[in-house]
């Protein structure tokens, strides 16, 4: 049985603790009670996820003196919205949902995004447990306390900074995964790796198929490694007004592909992959990167069985999501490039600096 392992995001008297094992979800309850002094939970969840392990969560729960509640939402980031986030308020005080409760999200990044907005902003704030169920989610998502929702107009435009009490990592529950949900959350993987630690990079190029397999052996110590990374950079800063910007590498034309698609038909890990090759071509052309650095994330990126090319929309499509974007100040866009494989930037580029003219004659290429 692989060894537990803890991780804590410093942040003072909020610090967050990170628990990760293997086959743990009948622990978890225990340790809501003790983090959270709950009397009763509320389990959001979407049906694929509540039908597999809801009752193992229930049980760990009642098990520590926490009733329990599920509350079902639709699968899909389409769900993400405040039309939902009402239905949640209203079905939580029709089941006494108080600021003795807890929330708990048991489900992929659209689920922690939902039920951590609505525990951010029900009753002015109730504590909040993220149980991630898919690689994405457990190494990105769920970690750093960025919860929201999407406006039509783009993607997590409605959100707060709201640190859950707890984030519990049962990398078995990856084990009913398709492989392409498993390679789309490889995509966060190989961030944390490119934009922070060039020896993490090699090893993934090492042990790809290893995890890509979900053995517990080899994966364990990347979804460590991965939430270290990510908890280092929220620690420094937690609110994004500088060092953890580089956590939105790929993520600037990743979301205008997401919007583009209605949040329909790519996985948001899927997007971000195709987002973070372009960057790191972007970073050559500009000068900013070493050779042959975009060569290699593009290769690593491949062998995921990730996509790697922008959807052929036109130059206009792409450029009035940058008109959106959430990090947009101004005229200019805080956009992450690479400098070398382990090492990123932020520097600030015009919509039309990050597309330029040329942008429609090669993206296909």
């Amino acid at each position: 049985m692989p060894r537990k392992r803890k991780l804590e995001i410093d942040l003072g008297d909020r610090s967050v603790p990170i628990r990760i094992g293997w086959r743990t979800l009948g622990e978890v309850g225990p340790e809501i009670a003790r983090r959270t002094g709950a009397s009763d939970a509320a389990i959001v969840t979407v049906r694929s996820v509540g039908r597999r392990y809801g009752a193992d969560l229930l049980r760990s729960l009642r098990s520590a003196g926490i009733r329990a509640h599920r509350f079902e939402v639709p699968d899909g980031d389409a769900t993400k919205n405040l039309r939902e986030v009402e239905r949640l308020y209203r079905a939580f005080l029709s089941r006494g949902i108080d600021r003795k409760s807890v929330v708990v999200a048991l489900g992929g990044g659209m689920v922690g995004d939902l039920a951590g907005f609505v525990a951010a902003t029900y009753l002015r704030g109730v504590p909040f447990v993220q149980i991630p169920t898919t690689l994405l989610s457990m190494v990105d998502a769920s970690v750093g306390g960025k919860v929201g929702v999407n406006l039509p107009e783009g993607k997590n435009l409605v959100g707060a900074f709201y640190q859950p009490s707890l984030v519990w990592l049962d990398g078995a529950l990856l084990e009913s995964l398709s492989p392409r949900l498993v390679a789309a959350g490889m995509a966060e993987v190989i961030k944390a790796a490119a934009i922070r630690d060039a020896k993490f990079f090699a090893r993934l190029e090492r042990d790809l198929p290893r995890l890509l397999a979900l053995e517990p052996a080899a994966l364990l110590p990347v979804l460590e490694r991965s939430c270290a990374i990510k908890a280092d950079v929220v620690s420094r800063d937690e609110r994004e007004s500088g060092l953890r910007r580089i956590l939105n590498f790929g993520h600037t034309l990743g979301h205008a592909v997401e919007k583009a698609r209605r949040y329909r038909g790519v996985l948001h890990g899927e997007a971000v992959a195709m987002g973070m090759v372009y960057a790191a071509r972007r970073s050559e052309e500009l000068g900013l990167a070493s050779a042959g650095t975009s060569c290699r994330l593009e290769e690593l990126i491949c062998r995921a069985e990730l996509p790697t090319e922008l959807p052929n929309l036109s130059r206009k499509v792409y450029l009035d999501a940058l008109r959106v974007d959430k990090k947009r100040v101004g005229q200019k866009i805080g956009y992450v490039v690479l400098r070398e494989i382990g090492k990123s930037d932020v520097v600030e580029l015009t919509p039309a600096e990050i597309l330029p003219s040329s942008f429609g004659r090669r993206k296909g290429r």
